[in-house]
């Protein structure tokens, strides 16, 4: 009988394909460059969301947004769902996250409760007592603020106080005041900073399981590089912001967009037709304009706070060789989803599917199993990952769960799984609905009820600057590309049980 693997998933949040070594020498990442020189980059992965909770309740689930429920920031994955961490902890594995979860709203009602609410999170007497069962985990330490965000509490508030850091709302934003956010350098030291916390606690279960011989799946999640741009000393002077590339922004580029795009490069823009009963304010509706030194600026924090999470994943992998489970650990790294600084002039999420936003870096190690110092073109998708974590660990996947099985991709078995993916972006109950099919070559965008959308050649035009929607003499690749759309929809539906019979 052959060893079952063990499983660790390394996250980062808001994390762009291209600020990691491994793609771009101006980012200082040489860890997440051992992990992808050690196993294989996927050139070509996505989210299936383009915001936090959606997409990490599809990590869990295995499942789209628009079938977990979790459709949108301000909604939470409902408990009944069916996580993977169900399926690992009936086969055996110890289970644990450590770090973000984000899985349901900072505001918590009588119909909607939620345990990531304000001001729930700073119930330190709570948290010392509670430590999962959570969506799946039999153990969670869990944090949610980015950098000084006033939504900081929890485990990692915990751990801050045991630490002897009696003092650390200083270094934190009150949910009330004047007293204003820190900018690029911040006063928390770096040895109560969180990528510290979520690498030490981390490690600690590493060491568990192994003295246990325990198989684990294991999330270290962390928090960076999430803005606001904001990194202890010496790491917020680390890269000089005067040497570092800026994004180019072509004049025009957003013509043939749709209006939210071109509205962003107003100074004042006018977002409230997009307004509705029992929504709420849509990330990136807002101004664009940009000052190109201060970006330069928290670009180079930006990559300061990636250098900083980047040392303590370092850690993580050094703590799997010590105790010499490096062999028999399937290690993944990637992010929840993209970001824009400065990117086709945008400076924030929002319902803007370039590749800068949906495109996600993405590497997996398992040595022997996993070919080493590879890039692959096949197309992945993070609704993915959970059926294939269950199939390295050879446990059923349920019937239930959408994404597709990528094992023998990952393992070089196949060249490819995919033909093509699903991104889902409902940040409004009506408004804001969008969806982007992806294949090896094109991308559309469609939104509900609206005659305006996206075409891009990837090919021909990497850059995405100019958009083929509504060019008449692309008008048959239009209708062939809303065809394959409509196909990828309808084969990612549900099929719970199968037909045991005739009727």
């Amino acid at each position: 009988m052959t060893k079952r693997p063990n499983i660790l998933l390394i996250t980062s949040d808001q994390h762009h394909w291209n600020a990691v070594g491994y793609n771009n020498n101006e980012v200082k990442t040489p860890n997440i460059d051992r992990l992808a020189k050690e196993g294989t980059a996927f050139n070509r992965a996505y989210c299936p969301n383009p915001t936090c909770t959606p997409t990490r309740a599809s990590i869990i689930s295995g499942r789209y947004p628009s079938q977990h429920g979790a459709y949108s920031l301000g909604t939470k994955l409902p408990e009944s769902e069916h996580c993977v961490g169900d399926d690992f902890n009936a086969s055996g594995y110890r289970t644990a996250l450590i770090g973000k979860a984000h899985f349901q709203q900072l505001l918590s009602t009588e119909k909607y409760p939620s345990l990531e609410s304000n001001p729930f999170m700073q119930d330190l007497e709570f948290w010392k007592k509670f430590n999962g069962p959570f969506y799946g985990f039999e153990h969670v330490e869990l944090a949610r603020n980015h950098a000084d965000e006033y939504h900081v509490g929890q485990h990692y508030a915990l751990w801050m106080e045991e630490k002897g850091f009696k003092s650390w709302r200083d270094c934190f934003w009150p949910p009330a005041g004047n007293t204003p956010p820190q900018k690029h350098k911040w006063n928390m030291p770096e040895e109560f900073h969180y990528d510290r916390w979520i690498a030490e606690r981390t490690n600690s279960f590493l060491e568990k399981y192994k003295n246990n011989g325990d198989n684990f799946f294991l999330w270290a999640s962390f928090l960076d590089p999430h803005p606001p741009y904001l990194v202890p000393e010496p790491w917020d002077t680390m890269y000089n912001p005067e040497k570092i590339s800026i994004p180019e922004h072509f004049p025009g580029e957003h013509d043939k967009n749709p209006i939210h795009f071109r509205m962003t490069q107003e100074t004042n823009p006018d977002f409230t037709v997009y307004a509705e009963k029992g929504g709420n304010g849509c990330h990136g509706f807002k101004s664009h304009i940009h000052d190109k030194k201060s970006l330069a600026k928290d670009i180079a924090v930006y990559y300061g706070m990636i250098s900083l999470m980047d040392k303590y994943i370092g850690t993580i992998l050094d703590k799997l060789d010590s105790l010499g489970l490096t062999e028999n650990t399937l290690v993944v790294f990637t992010t929840d989803h993209g970001h824009f600084y400065g990117h086709h002039g945008l400076i924030a999420k929002g319902p803007f599917h370039y590749e800068d936003m949906i495109k996600i870096p993405f590497v997996a190690r398992m040595p022997g199993t996993v070919p080493s110092g590879k890039k692959s073109e096949a197309l992945q998708s993070l609704v993915d990952l959970a059926p294939t974590f269950l199939a390295f660990s050879e446990i059923d996947i349920p019937a239930e769960m959408t994404g597709v099985n990528q094992k023998n991709a990952w393992t070089g078995e196949k060249d490819k799984i995919r033909d093509s993916l699903i991104v889902e972006n409902r940040h409004q109950p009506t408004t804001i609905n969008a969806r982007t099919y992806v294949d090896e070559r094109y991308k559309i965008t469609v939104y509900y009820k609206r005659d305006y959308g996206e075409i891009f050649d990837l090919l021909e035009d990497p850059g995405e600057l100019n958009n083929l929607w509504d060019a008449p003499e692309y008008s048959g690749l239009k209708s062939e590309l809303l065809l394959k759309f409509i196909h990828a929809e309808m084969g990612k539906e549900p099929l719970p049980m199968p037909r045991v019979c005739v009727a």
